[in-house]
């Protein structure tokens, strides 16, 4: 049985629903709804990513004897009663992984008591603010590197745990590999990688290490040149591998220029369908600098697991309606100035023209918008009546993410900075 995730939330939660359940209105039926305010600034459109760890985690959320016990002077004896008996028994829908979003999108709505509900919020909104920010920087990277494919391979510039995280999410945005082998295991995301500088040094040449690798892994392997001089090391490695030489890595220099230069090298030596990847602090706007260079894939890391400047999404889980005297939901929201919600149960559909082209994020409060004929509904059913029936394979996800950017005005192609490419309507 996987660990409790009960004790990834926040002090406030448990004494929110000690309170409620002493005034009485803990079971009061409750929707709450984690959305964005507003996209992360620039930036044209975010992507999700994170559902299917969201519900391992709502499906762990249990309050065991261990965790009960953590729970010593956090609350009463009636609330611990309460909680070793917690299940979640509600509805929830929401966005599909991989689906873009925008400012206002209601990727989440949570349905039950206020007491199964408000207890999720914290480690929903852990789980959706990382994971969806880090798939919004790496759809910027794979759109514009185009066919090339993106190597991800940040897991030593973070958490280990966000390490691991950060390369499905980044799978679901479209790249291709993770160097991260939990990845790999928890969530099959093909995994790729060959040697570093270390491996290079150890040897009493580059000429050793080179033979070395080539023996153990084969002529597709791929050599990293730059631990001396670049034209040496190519030379080298097509005299060791042939110009069966899988590819080369390029980690530091003026990568573009570098590139062309080791793209004639290799030519001239017959190695002409030698890949180039380059490596080195790399971000979408690095990438699409070097769109014009000779280069076959790019290895990224830091940038991609902190967001590329934008490490989480600004979701926020806002209660959105309660169950009133009359046993009917009413809407309820904030308006706290800057910290403005919008009241009631929402539904959402993506208005598109006739051709297939995204032109408004539509939103209906309390009803279902009406579809015109060429718009697509947004909210699909992730848990009924506390079961989980929103599982599906991460392939999925990354299929319906390609599908949904293909959707978007070409806008959503530029990496200036600028305003959400379609605009929110509420109706």
């Amino acid at each position: 049985m996987p660990a409790s995730t009960a004790l990834l939330t926040d002090h406030y939660e448990l004494t929110m629903l000690q309170a409620a359940l002493g005034s009485g209105t803990a079971q009061r039926r409750s929707v709450f709804e984690l959305f964005p305010r507003r996209l992360p600034e620039g930036r044209r459109y975010g992507v999700v990513a994170g559902v299917g760890r969201a519900l391992d985690a709502l499906a762990a959320f249990r309050f065991d004897d261990d965790v009960l016990d953590a729970l010593d002077g956090v609350v009463d004896e009636p609330t611990r009663a309460w909680l070793s008996s917690y299940r979640f028994t509600g509805d929830v829908w929401g966005y599909a992984e991989g689906e873009v979003y925008f400012p206002h999108s209601p990727l989440l709505i949570v349905e039950g008591s206020f007491a199964e509900a408000v207890l999720l919020e914290t480690v929903l909104l852990s789980i959706y603010n990382h994971d969806s920010a880090i798939a919004s920087a790496a759809s910027r990277m794979t759109q514009v590197a185009g066919e090339r494919p993106c190597i991800e391979m940040g897991s030593r510039r973070t958490h280990e745990e966000a390490a691991v995280a950060s390369a499905r999410a980044a799978y679901v945005a479209g790249f291709a590999t993770t160097s991260n082998l939990a990845a790999r295991q928890r969530y099959g995301v093909p995994s790729a990688g060959t040697s570093a500088h270390s491996f290079t040094l150890l040897h009493d040449s580059e000429a050793d290490a080179f033979r070395a690798q080539v023996t153990s892994l084969g002529r597709g392997t791929t050599l990293l040149v730059d631990t001396y001089d670049i034209r040496e090391a190519v030379a080298l490695g097509v005299q060791v591998a042939g110009p069966e030489l899988g590819a080369v890595r390029i980690d530091s220099g003026d990568l573009g220029a570098l590139a062309g230069e080791v793209r004639a090298q290799l030519d001239a030596l017959g190695a002409t369908q030698t890949r180039i990847v380059v490596t080195s602090d790399l971000d979408e706007f690095a990438i699409a600098a070097l769109a014009s260079a000779p280069v076959d894939a790019y290895g990224v890391g830091t940038q991609l697991v902190v967001g590329s400047g934008h490490p989480t999404c600004g979701f926020v889980y806002k209660l959105v309606a309660r169950e009133g005297d009359d046993g009917q939901l009413v809407g309820v929201a904030k308006r706290s100035t800057d910290k403005v919600s919008v009241g009631g149960r929402k539904y959402a559909l993506r208005r598109r023209t006739p051709a297939g082209v995204a032109e408004a994020e539509v939103i209906g409060i309390g009803q279902e918008p009406v579809d015109d004929g060429d718009d697509r509904a947004l909210l699909v059913p992730l848990v009924r009546d506390g079961e989980v029936v929103g599982r599906e394979p991460l392939d999925d996800a990354r299929e319906r993410h390609l599908a949904s950017r293909a959707e978007l005005p070409q806008a959503a192609q530029q990496m200036s900075r600028g305003e959400p490419v379609i605009p929110t309507l509420f109706l």
